[in-house]
């Protein structure tokens, strides 16, 4: 699915630059991914946001782990891949408006 209101995205569909993500376009890419967005979704996509916007860099999955855990307790691995489930860098990062990560792989 292309819209004409989305910013650029690469090949794979992640945003190239990712001062251009917004709400609207984490709603945008949640919905090609048939996930709807939840309070626990936003909370790791604004961790994510946050984290890139103080190391200008997306976080690794165990500091989204991390974060969850100190919210949620030992389920936090369990709970991060059951709100995405088909990968922290496929569906967490492209949703959270992250570059694709070039040293991971998108599972």
């Amino acid at each position: 699915m292309i819209n004409a209101n989305l910013p650029e995205v690469d090949a794979e569909g992640y945003l190239v630059d990712p001062g251009t993500w917004n709400a609207s376009v984490a709603e945008a890419f949640a919905q090609q991914e048939h996930i709807t967005l939840t309070d626990d979704h936003w909370d790791v996509i604004h961790f994510i946001r946050s984290y890139f916007d103080d190391h200008q860099v997306a976080p690794d999955a165990r500091f989204v782990i991390k974060h969850l855990m100190q919210r949620l307790g030992p389920t936090a691995r369990n709970t991060l891949f059951e709100l995405f489930p088909y990968g922290y860098v496929k569906q967490t990062c492209r949703i959270a408006g992250m570059k694709r990560p070039r040293a991971w792989s998108t599972g």
